[in-house]
């Protein structure tokens, strides 16, 4: 065995999406040669997912010619050589367009490859004693093993070139009797699981979603997130990531006895049990911020500002963002007068317009509606395309207005006049009444997400197709 020495640290694309070739500086000297096999900081910074490897396995082959596959597992490897020499073949058995996808290469010591989740794995020894070498970032367990793909060796579409002919080769019966490409049932995605779907952020994200077999809802009856029976029933290395659409947001209620608990409750422990489970299992976590995390003295707000939430339900949402921006992977995606589907003021003022009624809207509290359908697409995106984690403010886009200025255009749009509506202050509005203190300045500034490469939509052009739809 030659093994080139010295040879600078190096990542490879391959034909197939997320396997990577990489090229490991071997040193020598007359007493024999040391790698670093695997070193997390160098190699993440080449682009290696930062996997969290929990096992470490060894594969000895006495004879040149044993050759093992091809078996896709639910967990993702990095392979290496300790001794001797491979032929190792790689088939893309995961559902979607690269499917079938093949890539060949020969590996000694100084080569390692790593294999994502869901692509099958195969290989043949080119020396006799040659130890084949595996990290994996989950345990073998019956459930993990139930998951398992597998192709057979001889293959045509795959149409591997084996150096040893098959029938020359050392391998086992049950590799023998693996079914070939056309017969196999390509490995589901890892999905996405969107807590809260009965909500209006839910039934946003269910419309955006639907069909796509890769994203599983889950309403209050199907995961209560103030039971830990919901996180212990599932699977959780068959995800990619959580949006967690649920809140609790009776803002005024949250200032009662009962509420104040129920606010802690729902937006900051259940917060806290998904936070440990995207952590426990490296998933990304995507959450739902308010801009009730800041006073409103300022004209607008960025991501950087520090929380000055005024009331219990602002507390609540200022803690569980605290909770969620320990996670590795999150999303923080702060929104701001949340309309959709279901109850809300858009929908009341309209009713009101079409009944006549004139009624007085607080002037004096400024800020943007967030359509769900655009929180859903923004959400949609950054996941998609990799946006880098943190907070993001996501409202739609347009010149700020009061709420009672957006209650004089909706009159307009339901062809009755703007002048029905008359604006009052907060202060006069809520006199008398037990009510939440509220920021009088919610304008969320969007640099971030637009710098990410998502522009919202203009809020008076989601109006009028809001009231029209």
């Amino acid at each position: 065995m030659t093994i080139e020495f010295s040879k600078p640290l190096a990542a490879r694309e391959t034909p197939i999406p997320g396997v990577v070739l990489y090229e490991l500086p071997v040193h020598g000297d007359n007493r024999g040669w040391f790698k670093e096999n695997w070193q997390r900081e160098k190699m993440v910074a080449l682009g290696l997912p930062d996997f969290r490897p929990v096992q470490n396995n060894i594969s000895f082959n006495e004879k040149a010619g044993t050759t093992r596959g091809i078996h896709a597992e639910p967990w993702d490897k990095f392979i290496s050589v300790a001794t001797g020499r491979i032929f190792g073949a790689w088939v893309d058995l995961r559902e979607g367009p690269s499917f079938g996808a093949v890539f060949t290469a020969e590996l000694d010591p100084s080569q390692a490859i790593f294999i994502p989740r869901g692509v099958g794995n195969a290989f043949q020894t080119l020396e006799d004693n040659t130890a084949y070498t595996y990290l994996v970032n989950d345990h073998w367990s019956a459930d993990a093993q139930s998951q398992y793909t597998f192709l057979n060796l001889a293959d045509e579409t795959a149409a591997i070139d084996w150096p040893v002919p098959l029938d020359q080769a050392e391998l086992s019966d049950k590799d023998k009797a693996h079914p070939r490409l056309a017969e196999v049932e390509p490995m589901p995605s890892r999905k996405i699981l969107v807590v809260g779907a009965d909500g209006q952020l839910g039934k946003a994200l269910r419309g955006l979603y639907d069909g796509d077999p890769s994203v599983e809802f889950a309403a209050r009856a199907d995961f209560d997130l103030s039971k830990e029976e919901s996180f212990d029933g599932r699977n959780w290395k068959n995800y990619s990531a959580i949006i967690n659409a649920a809140a609790y947001t009776a803002v005024d209620a949250a200032e009662s006895p009962e509420g104040r608990e129920a606010a802690w409750q729902v937006n900051v422990s259940a917060v806290a049990r998904l936070a440990r489970t995207a952590i426990e299992h490296d998933l990304t976590l995507v959450h739902v911020s308010s801009d009730y995390v800041f006073d409103g003295s300022r004209e607008s707000h960025d991501e950087n500002e520090p929380y000055t939430p005024l009331g219990v339900y602002g507390q609540t949402k200022a803690a569980g963002d605290a909770v969620v921006s320990v996670v590795p992977r999150h999303y923080i995606v702060r929104t701001s007068w949340v309309i959709g589907e279901g109850s809300n003021f858009v929908r009341t003022m309209a009713s009101l317009a079409d009944r006549g009624i004139k009624p007085s809207v607080v002037n004096d509290q400024i800020g943007r509606l967030s359509f769900t359908e655009d929180i859903a697409a923004g959400i949609r995106h950054l996941l998609e395309s990799r946006a880098p984690y943190g907070a993001y403010n996501l409202s739609n886009d347009g010149e700020p207005q009061s709420w009672a200025d957006i209650a004089g255009d909706v009159y307009e749009l339901r062809g009755a006049s703007g002048d029905d509506v008359t604006g009052v202050s907060t202060e006069e509005y809520f006199a008398g009444k037990s009510a939440a203190p509220r920021p009088l300045k919610s304008i969320l500034d969007l640099s971030k997400i637009k710098g990410a490469g998502f522009v919202p939509a203009n809020s008076a052009e989601r109006l009028t197709a809001y009231l029209r739809g």
